[in-house]
């Protein structure tokens, strides 16, 4: 089972980190801030895990369009579980595994 890479615990912590500092209210559901806690501390993650934040996050690319993205004083709930499900590594790091998986099942 793959660990998360350092910059994508980085995100999660971060995501936490506005939880904590009350700017996280109404974001995200208990999956969510699951994942966060999980990538935060480097646990190892299943394939199916990593598959799931590929999908998530496909999904929700479209959140970096939205007001508030990326601000570190008022983030948008958005940005927050962007962050919460890995940010921006975990989406080329999910994606470059998933593509893996794929080939290797083509064998």
């Amino acid at each position: 089972m793959p660990v998360p890479p350092q910059n994508v615990q980085k995100a999660a912590r971060r995501a936490k980190k506005f939880k904590a500092e009350g700017k996280a209210k109404g974001a995200g559901t208990p999956v969510g801030w699951t994942r966060a806690s999980q990538l935060a501390s480097g646990e190892n993650v299943s394939m199916n895990t990593v598959k799931r934040m590929y999908s998530y996050l496909a999904r929700h690319e479209v959140d970096k369009k939205g007001k508030n993205f990326g601000s570190q004083a008022k983030p948008s709930k958005g940005y927050v579980m962007w962050l919460a499900w890995g940010g921006d590594p975990a989406f080329s790091w999910s994606r470059k595994l998933v593509n893996q998986a794929k080939r290797k099942s083509k064998k």
